[in-house]
């Protein structure tokens, strides 16, 4: 089959490489779709694990193989997997920190190498424990773009559900990008008041449309300044950091209120740093904390968003790409333009 193989410096090639071979309890998918997301393109980019390996999480497609002992799922079966599935009884699950269990961290979605996901290829297997609790069937009529979205829905509820926001409170998004919109989304569900800021017009534009009642360009407009006269001089009452450009979590302590809720979402490497007045956060109250990755308690909550359109996720894609465009596709999803959003990969077709 043909895979897109991370080979170190930067550097992602399409190869063939051997179709993986399910054991028992597992299944063999053929991917149809499969998102880019910035968490991969930052392994990439940094080099923050060692090569060879095949990234690709946001993951759809068909059942083409099942091992013994496999019986919720056969070959046909349209599903989308999660590549994180925790153990549910250890220190941290028993807190409900699923992404800090040791289970959970093992990646169970493999195409190849180190298991690392495996979407940007054109069969993954998918290993036991995750077939287990972490595949779900794709109703008739939801396209495989559509469903892909399941796992990032996941992770933004995640962190809209830490919050708790509600019809009186001010929230800021910072970042209108897929991941920025899907927050937009979540939070038009809950009647909160929404602003949110990116320097894309045209992702603006999109932001209305999905729910925003302010939006605003920081190079033109005096965010913190905006957000006082629209809150009685307070401030915002929740932040979300939803893209990770220098200098985004210091704007968003300016922009909060005291005993404001600042969650950083895109800072995901252990290259970023940020650099805070101790007073802003100890004086001020402000409650700063990080959300990462997905909940195994609202992965059946954030399927039916997505298969039911109550999130319109659909109009997120920019661009489906083939597999041998993989270079272009990262491209795009770093450095986006007025005509870039949602990446999404289709395996199947090379070229």
């Amino acid at each position: 089959m043909w895979a897109g193989v991370y080979r170190g410096q930067g550097a992602v090639r399409v190869e063939q490489v051997p179709t993986p071979a399910v054991g028992p309890g597992e299944i063999l998918v053929r991917v149809e779709a499969c998102g880019v997301c910035h968490t991969d393109l930052k392994k990439v980019e940094y080099d923050l694990l060692p090569p060879p390996r095949i990234f690709g999480h946001e993951t759809a497609g068909v059942v083409a193989a099942v091992g013994a002992g496999v019986s919720r799922f056969g070959p046909g079966d349209r599903v989308v997997a999660f590549h994180h599935i925790p153990c549910g009884d250890c220190f941290y699950c028993r807190r409900k920190l699923y992404a800090q269990c040791p289970v959970y961290k093992k990646v169970g979605i493999t195409a190849g190498f180190e298991p690392a996901g495996g979407g940007f290829a054109q069969y993954v297997r998918i290993m036991d424990w995750i077939v287990e609790r972490g595949v779900e069937k794709i109703p008739a009529g939801v396209t495989f773009d559509e469903a892909s979205f399941v796992e990032p829905v996941n992770t933004c509820l995640k962190a809209v559900e830490q919050c708790a926001p509600g019809p009186e409170d001010t929230v800021l998004v910072m970042g209108q990008g897929p991941i920025g919109l899907l927050f937009t989304m979540l939070l038009a569900q809950r009647r909160s008041v929404i602003a949110v800021t990116d320097t894309i017009e045209s992702r603006l534009a999109l932001a209305e449309t999905c729910g925003a009642q302010h939006v605003w360009n920081p190079r033109v407009t005096d965010v913190a300044g905006s957000l006082r006269k629209l809150t009685h001089g307070r401030g915002a009452d929740i932040v979300f950091i939803a893209t990770a450009a220098p200098g985004l979590v210091e704007e968003a302590v300016r922009c909060s209120r005291p005993g404001a809720r600042i969650v950083l979402f895109a800072q995901t490497s252990d290259k970023e740093r940020i650099e805070l007045p101790g007073a802003a956060i100890c004086v001020g109250e402000r409650v700063l904390f990080g959300s990462y990755s997905a909940s195994i308690d609202l992965q059946r909550e954030s399927a039916e968003l997505v298969f039911s359109r109550k999130l319109p996720v659909a109009r997120l894609v920019s661009h489906t790409l083939p597999l041998g465009k993989i270079e272009d596709a990262f491209a795009l999803a770093r450095k986006p333009t007025g005509a870039s959003l949602k990446i999404v990969m289709h395996p199947q077709e090379i070229s």
